[in-house]
């Protein structure tokens, strides 16, 4: 849509306090929050080969971060958080941050949960669940140690022993595998039965068009359905009804809970209800958008809480169908290290 059509479509954007809607009718309730584009991994699908990091002059500070979150929750409606990165665990703040958040419950503020890849949980899981996050995903895309270096350019233990820490300190795990046909196509099997064993809920991922290395292409994406003929090679599989949550869920052997996300197979944009803030402060209202509203120049340049909250409201209003409606990689200069996925 033009600049001009918008600002004319602009002035009925709902602006009712403590719901954000876009244009398709999709309310949102979940605010991605990324800490830092940095991270201490290199995996194929998310990271360029020789990444750049960004200056931390443009690295939203932790009151401004604060700042846009409370204002989520207090005028937008958003009752869940997810800490992202890169990986969130680099941010030397990262516990301040949780504690922090954690006091915006009275405001209406429901979950706090971080994605992270696991490296650090040993001794980050005690002082997080303190300041009161309250569960993780992990991303794990291969069990046996040397296709986990291959993918990643790191060592499994570091991980296995994070996931541990993090579960002693009560914090519920979940892992994330992405599916990749070519590099682990012989993990998944394997990796959902150590999950199973382990009691960790599992979500496998179709690999999607965001990689930092242009790796992707339809051939290499391992479907949902491809997936669960592999397990149907070790499992009973029963699925479970279909919510509002990204993956499809099914019982295994009558009792394990397993989950996959078919974004390029079987999108689900029509049930979205989250959207992005990258570490820089921009908005993005879909992981495929080509662009981003910047909240941080308008933030360091004193606009008050209603200019920020209309600014939001409109990127928000005019967020695309998703990737239902364009199918492929997007073309912008931001990779998924960068996005908080």
């Amino acid at each position: 849509m033009a600049d001009d059509a918008k600002a004319v479509w602009a002035a009925a954007i709902p602006s009712r306090q403590g719901e954000l809607r876009d244009a398709h009718g999709r309310v949102k309730r979940k605010l991605r929050l990324s800490l830092t584009d940095r991270c201490n991994l290199r995996c194929l699908y998310c990271m360029p080969e020789h990444p750049e990091w960004l200056p931390k002059a443009q690295v939203l500070r932790r009151e401004e971060l604060l700042r846009l979150a409370r204002l989520f929750v207090t005028e937008m409606g958003i009752t869940h958080l997810r800490l992202t990165g890169g990986e969130p665990l680099l941010r030397r703040d990262v516990v301040e941050i949780v504690a922090e958040l954690d006091a915006l419950r009275s405001l209406g503020l429901r979950r706090i949960a971080m994605t992270s890849n696991g490296a650090l949980l040993d001794r980050f899981a005690v002082p997080l669940a303190a300041a009161g996050l309250d569960d993780l995903n992990v991303s794990l895309d291969a069990r046996t140690p040397e296709i986990f270096h291959t993918l990643t350019r790191g060592d499994i233990e570091p991980v296995l022993r994070g996931i541990d820490a993090a579960r002693a300190a009560g914090l519920p795990v979940k892992i994330n595998c992405v599916a990749i046909r070519g590099h682990n196509d012989a993990e998944l099997l394997p990796l959902a039965e150590w999950a199973r064993t382990e009691n960790l809920p599992l979500r496998f991922i179709e690999f999607m068009p965001l990689d930092g290395r242009g790796a992707w292409s339809p051939a290499r994406v391992i479907t949902e359905a491809e997936i669960l003929a592999q397990l149907r090679q070790r499992f009973s599989i029963e699925p479970l009804p279909r919510s509002n949550e990204p993956a499809t869920y099914y019982r295994l052997d009558g009792h394990y809970r397993l989950g996959v996300i078919s974004t390029v197979s079987k999108p689900f944009c029509s049930s979205c209800d989250r959207v992005r803030l990258t570490a820089t402060g921009e908005l993005y209202a879909c992981l495929f958008s080509p662009t981003a509203a910047d909240l941080r120049g308008p933030l360091r340049a004193g606009a008050d809480d209603a200019a920020l909250a209309a600014l939001i409201r409109r990127q928000i209003w005019f967020k695309e169908a998703g990737y239902i409606e364009h199918k492929g990689y997007v073309e912008r200069p931001l990779t998924m290290h960068a996005m908080g996925g």
